[in-house]
């Protein structure tokens, strides 16, 4: 996995990296905790810039949400938790989900939307709740954007700063990497098998 990554960045450059991330927010096959840090091992090589890695990565981050914003802001909420409820095993946002996203939402405001683009499975759930509140595009871009470039900049330098130990961390990264894509299946697995009538796994 280590290697395919990075093998795919190098071909595939900044649009690669957007691509991964943009993919990773609507429907996570890759995290972006293998995503960005791999990116930063490519840029410390010297195959792409550090600069460009970050920004791409944000960017892609940022267009990954805009589906779940507008799923939000376009179907409302009680359409969105029926949709969520017919489709709960393959879906990452359930009924549940988005009773307790909005919940959030309202007690705690729009800030919410950037604090939660640092907070692994929360980053995409958040975008729900902001356009089911209509939260204007401006804000929610703003917001997201930030909280976007702080999460990819941490995992990037990350990256970034263990190029001189590639071979070292590689051995340890690729079982992990794969251990991780295993468990994503395995949970898929779960879901299928409890899945019950009324909409909850």
């Amino acid at each position: 996995m280590f290697e395919f990554i990075t093998e795919f960045m190098q071909k595939s450059g900044y649009f690669g990296v957007f691509a991964l991330m943009a993919l990773e927010n609507i429907f996570p096959p890759i995290p972006s905790e293998l995503i960005m840090p791999f990116a930063g091992f490519v840029a410390a090589r010297g195959d792409l810039n550090v600069v460009g890695v970050l920004l791409a990565g944000t960017a892609g981050s940022v267009a990954g949400a805009l589906p779940w914003y507008y799923a939000g802001k376009v179907y409302g909420k009680e359409r969105l938790e029926a949709f969520a409820d017919k489709h709960a095993r393959w879906m990452t946002v359930t009924h549940g989900d988005i009773e307790h996203a909005m919940e959030t939402f309202e007690k705690h405001g729009k800030k919410v939307v950037l604090l939660g683009r640092l907070i692994p499975a929360i980053r995409t759930l958040i975008s729900v709740p902001a356009g089911l509140a209509k939260m204007s595009m401006g804000q929610f871009l703003l917001y997201s954007t930030i909280g976007s470039l702080i999460w990819t900049g941490i995992l990037t330098g990350a990256g970034y700063a263990l190029e001189s130990q590639y071979e070292r961390v590689a051995q340890y990264v690729d079982p992990v990497s794969k251990a991780i894509l295993i468990g994503l299946l395995g949970w898929y697995l779960y879901r299928v098998v409890t899945f019950k009538s009324g909409g909850k796994a």
